[in-house]
């Protein structure tokens, strides 16, 4: 449990997420960050990289680390990086995850697909690093309050609908055809999927979604209004839906990249934090352009958390290609839905 002192929020989320999961205090892993989002490279490792590097040495059986808001949530490129694909920025979880010794562009994830191995950091030498973050203190608490709820609940799976929402039944590109084989998996009573042009909105005892967010043309809300299962989560192929956890004003909506004046946050882009907004317990967003191809690949990560037994943080780690790059994933690493 990562903690910044800098900030009373993250104070606050940690106290409670040691509280409610009765984490030893010996886990606390207090920093010294800018409350900032955005933080240099020279900053990052400084306040937050040597603090946390020195804890988790302190703690080999540690195998997640658990950051809040409050954390800086982005390591800005150094000066004269034009390559978006080669580029030295990244998530702040992203690098913890891998802890980049040199280069720059993404890492290769070694738990990536390793759907019937164990992590254990002896044969992946790396860190399930997850973040709990919303618009406000409150809303990232209910994460928790979610997950141990989820745990509770028997059978959230099995009941549960998982919203597959592709662009279009002609679209033979790798996202939808990753979202099919999602669909394919799963028990077929069970999957609300749609292949046509239309959004789904307003499903009931959802407890998971995969689709296109605001990079469908056709979605026009900020908000699907869906009515969420404890435990359910949410995954979309948006290159800035985790750029900032600041609440937009209650009148802003998508936009798009020819108007300026629509964006938030540096983007006209959906919001992870709608999606924990709405009463998903867990969303995974990225900070800046990832490429289709380093997105959480729902193929992967719904089986391993609904059918395989595997926490959180197992099968988002499960489901992408590369660390020390922009993703993010918000939401409890321990949550593991009750059988």
């Amino acid at each position: 449990m990562v903690r910044n002192d800098a900030s009373l929020r993250s104070r606050e989320i940690a106290e409670y997420y040691l509280r409610k999961r009765a984490i030893p205090l010996a886990n606390l892993c207090a920093i010294r960050a800018p409350e900032n989002e955005k933080i240099s490279r020279a900053e990052y490792r400084a306040t937050v990289e040597a603090p946390v590097s020195r804890c988790a040495a302190a703690r080999p059986a540690i195998l997640a680390i658990v950051l809040t808001q409050g954390v800086p949530l982005r390591i800005l490129a150094s000066p004269g990086q034009g390559d978006p694909r080669t580029t030295d920025s990244a998530s702040v979880d992203s690098e913890l995850a891998g802890v980049r010794l040199a280069g720059r562009g993404p890492a290769p994830n070694p738990y990536f697909r390793q759907r019937d191995a164990e992590f254990q950091r002896s044969r992946f030498p790396m860190f399930l690093v997850m973040r709990l973050a919303a618009f406000t203190v409150a809303d990232a608490k209910r994460i928790v309050d979610r997950s141990l709820m989820a745990e509770r609940t028997p059978g959230l799976a099995a009941r549960g609908k998982v919203v597959v929402d592709l662009r279009n039944a002609t679209d033979d590109g790798p996202g939808d055809g990753w979202l099919r084989d999602a669909a394919i998996k799963l028990p077929a009573d069970r999957v609300i999927l749609d292949e046509s042009a239309k959004v789904i909105e307003g499903a009931k005892s959802v407890v998971a979604y995969a689709g296109w967010g605001s990079n469908d043309k056709n979605r026009k809300s900020r908000r699907l209004g869906f009515e969420w299962l404890p435990g359910g989560v949410y995954t979309e192929f948006v290159s800035s839906n985790a750029r900032t956890f600041a609440e937009p004003p209650a009148s802003w909506t998508l936009g798009s990249w020819s108007n300026p004046l629509s964006w938030f946050g540096g983007s006209p882009q959906s919001l992870t934090a709608d999606a924990i907004l709405d009463g998903a317990s867990a969303a995974t967003g990225h900070v800046d352009e990832p490429f289709l191809d380093a997105s959480p690949r729902p193929e992967e990560l719904l089986p391993a958390y609904l059918l395989r037994g595997r926490t959180l943080a197992e099968a988002y780690y499960l489901s992408i290609p590369y660390l020390s790059w922009m993703n993010v994933c918000v939401g409890d690493p321990l949550l593991r839905l009750a059988p």
